[in-house]
């Protein structure tokens, strides 16, 4: 058993009695209470579990916990702006809501890190980028073009907003 220190969504926190094995994902859920990041094929292949480790999107089922040691995470609680009781939704999660891009939820965390960083780094992308750049995300039940309307709409919101 260990304490992993590290800063999730902007506060430091210290979670003690890490095993060896547990997963970032497994120590965001069940200890921390941050069930935004879900838990669906614990292979680094559905992309459920996406969270920004450094500034960098990953899988957080493929990320041992004490890995994150001393690192910054942020999860899809963390994209919501505001002080605590008062958030409001980053851009990219009210687009994915606005276009009917969340049904089941299972996927729309990962994919709404996984946009918010495409975003990020590419305020216009073609349908190419945004279907490449989402490639590693998973979802059984939109049928991907609401979800490509959504990063659209997420896209031209950002711009607009300057």
């Amino acid at each position: 058993m260990m304490r992993v220190n590290l800063t999730v969504n902007g506060s430091e926190e210290a979670v003690d009695e890490v095993w060896e094995g547990e997963s970032l994902l497994y120590m965001l859920r069940e200890r921390m209470g941050l069930p935004g990041s879900k838990n669906a094929c614990e292979q680094g292949e559905c992309g459920s579990c996406t969270v920004y480790l450094d500034g960098v999107p990953v899988c957080a089922c493929l990320v041992a916990a004490g890995q994150a040691e001393g690192r910054e995470v942020v999860t899809v609680e963390g994209l919501a702006q505001g002080p605590p009781g008062e958030e409001r939704l980053d851009p990219v999660q009210e687009a994915f809501v606005e276009a009917g891009a969340v049904q089941c939820g299972f996927c729309t965390p990962g994919l709404i890190v996984q946009t918010h960083d495409l975003i990020e780094r590419n305020p216009a992308p073609s349908d190419a980028e945004i279907r490449e750049a989402l490639a590693g995300n998973l979802c059984r039940c939109t049928g991907y073009e609401k979800i490509l309307d959504a990063v659209r709409l997420a896209a031209e919101r950002q711009a607009a907003a300057g």
